[in-house]
């Protein structure tokens, strides 16, 4: 067991990765536990008090697990470009009966409660906290140590991994660009390099000595097996988790990741202003070109759009957030598809 990582119960390895919009329930980390692996509760893009109740759920149940926060790192968006999307957009949002009019206004460019989720975590420790999009300060990694919590900073590169080595950080959660969701990228402006999990791993591994969680494009046990020959301690999985019993997925979502409709997934910005992965469909094919750059602004004008089509199965509008390997996604226990990856080692 990589010093850092001896604290923790988790012996099976293959985590549960933290998925925001509702897949990562409390029942889906109490799931990834139970069998031996760790899940994580997804804190960005949602209240801290929400989070709190599900820190509390799981807590109780006594189970190792983590929490991760979207750490501030904004994509700045100019008002025209802003204003040229909301107005691209606004036929689109009709349909709904949802006015985007008024989001002419300033864009929003909140922080997503930083300061109240990090209090939350310091009031309340965890086991392990990872940071995703940005650097927390040092004196935060500090802090969370102070408390007992292991603190992981997901990379993408291994000039990102000596960046977050400089902070302080327990252990890396390197992510390939086959993720499911948001890229982890510090720099969303820049195209993704295109790079295999394994290869990824490796490049991190002879770059900085931090035990590393590989994620990004996990499907098969012979990924999880290549991952853990490239060094990793553990792989973490998303997309496959998404059909499982216990996540928390909408129900056309996790459809549409088997359904031979959808045949490719891409990275997009439309949804977020953020790259993430997703199945293609008609939204992403009709805005990728129009859509900025702009982080939270374009998440916080498409949210009431998006949770409309979802409320009304609207899979051709909906953001269907899969990796690469979403055929492989099961309806199942979670723990059978954990156990299942990590087959053979």
């Amino acid at each position: 067991m990589p010093r850092g990582l001896a604290s923790l119960t988790a012996d099976l390895p293959v985590w549960a990765a933290p998925m925001d919009g509702g897949p990562s329930t409390p029942a889906l980390v109490q799931a990834a536990a139970r069998a031996g692996g760790l899940g994580f509760l997804a804190g960005g893009d949602r209240s801290p008090a929400d989070l709190a109740a599900q820190i509390a759920e799981v807590r109780a149940s006594g189970v190792d697990f983590g929490v991760n926060l979207f750490a501030h790192n904004p994509i700045p968006v100019t008002s025209h470009a802003y204003r040229g999307y909301v107005h691209a957009l606004i036929l689109e949002a009709e349909r709904y009966g949802v006015d985007l009019t008024v989001e002419l206004e300033p864009a929003n460019e909140d922080d997503d409660a930083w300061s109240d989720k990090t209090d939350l975590l310091l009031e309340v420790p965890v086991p392990l906290v990872s940071f995703t999009f940005g650097l927390p300060h040092p004196d935060t990694v500090r802090a969370l140590q102070g408390t007992g919590s292991l603190v992981a900073q997901t990379v993408t590169s291994p000039a990102e991994a000596l960046a977050a080595a400089e902070t302080g950080a327990d252990l890396l959660i390197v992510q390939a660009p086959a993720a499911v969701g948001h890229s982890a990228t510090f720099t969303p402006d820049r195209p993704l390099t295109p790079i295999d999990l394994p290869d990824l791993v490796s490049d991190v591994r002879h770059t900085v000595p931090l035990p590393v969680i590989a994620t990004g494009g996990i499907a098969t046990p012979a990924d999880t097996a290549a991952a853990l020959r490239a060094g990793a301690h553990a792989a973490m999985v998303g997309t496959l988790l998404l059909r499982t019993h216990e996540s928390g997925a909408s129900t056309p979502h996790k459809a549409a990741l088997v359904d031979p409709a959808f045949t490719d997934t891409t990275l997009t910005r439309v949804f977020t202003g953020r790259p993430a992965r997703a199945l293609r469909n008609r939204f992403t094919d009709t805005f990728e070109r129009s859509a900025p750059l702009g982080y939270p602004a374009l998440h916080h004008l498409t949210s009431r759009l998006r949770k409309a089509a979802t409320a009304a199965h609207d899979t051709d509008l909906m953001p269907l957030w899969a990796g690469t390997g979403h055929r492989r996604a099961r309806d199942e226990p979670a723990a059978q598809t954990l156990t299942r990856l990590a087959a053979g080692l």
